[in-house]
């Protein structure tokens, strides 16, 4: 193998540039899925809950079968970076398309929403397992894909603050008050720097591990290799769970806003702090420049919902930068397990708040994204400690396989997680018409964005007792392989 070189700034910018590009998309299907779904696009959330799960679990599954396309990928260009290039245009029109709303019927929606959405998440497998699998070839250094990893991961939080915390007025402000047309003007914009951005991730990076040229393993082998590969099961399971709660609360978020919080109280709060000074501020200055139709909404519930959202994404940014050193003083496995741990507290606190405990909600959800953020970086780095656990046990490297655990997980995840949502809604009587939702209904949106994903991110924790990587063993396995592809 080639030798382990350190890699620049600039080449981690690029990579990054990737993940930012992807999470455009993901983590507007992750928060506003199924509000789209229901809200927008008229689909009744019993289906609504149908179509997520049985699109995005089609999606998940075909996760393996990218794996060992892209491990026997060969081009001039390696194995991974290719498909890159070759996906970022269709991932662009396919996200545009999902997010589209042709006046159709009943079922002519339903059907729309399915094809355009298991076509999205193929094109999504097809281009994000190699971009992930990818960083497992750039550098062999642990200490630099821990770093690699922290630059990744800052361009996620990036993404998720623009569309956590800026999608909703975005699509009210571009869709002049019509979010059916404000939905598809966003999502434009965002297709278009995703194929930017994924374009500069293929042209910037370098994959620098290759797999000896005597290595050619069959597809039953690969299979093989994994099921007996318990720290991959481990991680298979954790990611699942972290995206059901991840999919769970994110797109809770919404309905929490919009129907538990009290419209008062949270007005109240936002001018008490200055928010609503800002804001207008914001509008005059916009005014003074003619832009007079990029005003700030003056919804309540859109201004506390996003700056509820940023809150979360500062503070898990702070939480990344800690991660790194942390993760090299105490290892991956835990650091990852104590700070999910304490992130799912924070989310158990959010059932005992009353609707007028406004700023205990924005200060539990700044602490839970403080701990959540330690988590992140950790959680991909792992899984390319894991490829070189399989390398180093079997003496067979098959990189993207591997990463197929992580998709697959994401894929299962957002999959369950989005479906839980829409279920949720439909099993409390949710009706998108009404003003006001029943106590019942308010009672199951409270449920699913506290107690049901506090669980589901300990089930998490749970599984990291069978990872079995501990800070030791990741020196270890390392140094190993280090001297192994010297020799090579």
């Amino acid at each position: 193998m080639s030798n382990q070189n350190k890699i620049s700034i600039s080449e981690k910018i690029g990579y990054s540039l990737g993940d930012l590009a992807a999470n455009l998309i993901f983590q507007t299907l992750m928060t506003f899925l199924a509000f789209f779904y229901t809200d927008v696009y008229k689909i009744p959330p019993a289906t609504a809950s149908a179509i997520i799960f049985a699109g995005g679990m089609i999606g998940a599954f075909f996760n393996p079968v990218m794996g060992v396309i892209a491990d026997r990928t060969n081009t001039k260009w390696g194995k991974f970076r290719p498909w890159i290039l070759w996906t970022a245009v269709p991932f662009g029109a396919m996200a545009l398309l999902a997010f589209s709303t042709p006046d159709f019927g009943p079922n002519g929606k339903i059907i729309y929403a399915f094809t355009t959405y298991i076509l999205l998440v193929l094109v999504y497998s097809a281009s994000n397992l190699p971009y992930s699998a990818l960083s497992g070839v750039i550098t062999g250094d642990m200490a630099e894909r821990n770093s690699l990893s922290s630059y990744r991961f800052v361009a996620v939080m990036l993404a998720q603050f623009i569309v956590q915390a800026l999608l909703l007025p975005l699509v009210l402000i571009l869709g002049d008050g019509d979010k059916t047309l404000g939905f598809e003007n966003t999502i434009g914009v965002f297709a278009v720097v995703g194929v930017v951005f994924l374009l500069i991730t293929f042209l910037t990076t370098k994959e620098r591990i290759t797999p000896s040229s005597e290595q050619n393993t069959s597809v039953k082998q690969d299979f093989s290799d994994l099921f007996k590969n318990r720290p991959w099961i481990a991680m298979l399971l954790i990611t699942i769970f972290i995206f059901i709660t991840l999919s769970l609360k994110g797109g809770m978020y919404v309905y929490y806003f919009e129907n538990y919080l009290d419209a008062k109280a949270l007005s109240g709060f936002l001018n008490d702090i200055g928010f609503n000074n800002f804001i207008q501020g914001l509008n005059n200055l916009l005014t003074n420049m003619g832009l007079v139709g990029f005003h700030w909404p003056e919804d309540v519930s859109t201004s506390g919902f996003s700056l509820f959202n940023a809150g979360g994404i500062i503070f898990m940014i702070i939480g990344i930068g800690f991660s790194k050193h942390f993760a090299d003083k105490f290892g991956k496995r835990d650091v990852f397990g104590i700070s999910l741990f304490l992130s799912a507290l924070c989310l158990l606190a959010f059932y005992f708040y009353s609707p007028k405990s406004i700023a205990l909600v924005f200060i539990s959800q700044m602490i839970h994204g403080f701990f959540y953020g330690i988590s992140t970086p950790l959680l991909w780095a792992m899984i390319a400690d894991v490829a070189d656990y399989s390398e180093w046990k079997n003496n067979r490297r098959a990189t993207a396989i591997i990463f197929s655990a992580m998709i697959f997980g994401l894929k299962a995840g957002l999959s369950i997680g989005g479906a839980l949502v829409a279920g949720i809604l439909a099993m409390y009587g949710y009706n998108e018409q009404l003003l006001t939702q029943t106590p019942e209904t308010i009672g199951g949106i409270k449920l699913a964005m506290s107690v049901l994903p506090t669980l589901t991110f300990c089930v998490s924790v749970t599984c990291l007792f069978f990872y079995g990587i501990d800070k030791k063993k990741e020196v270890e396995i390392e140094r190993e392989l280090s001297e192994r592809r010297k020799i090579a």
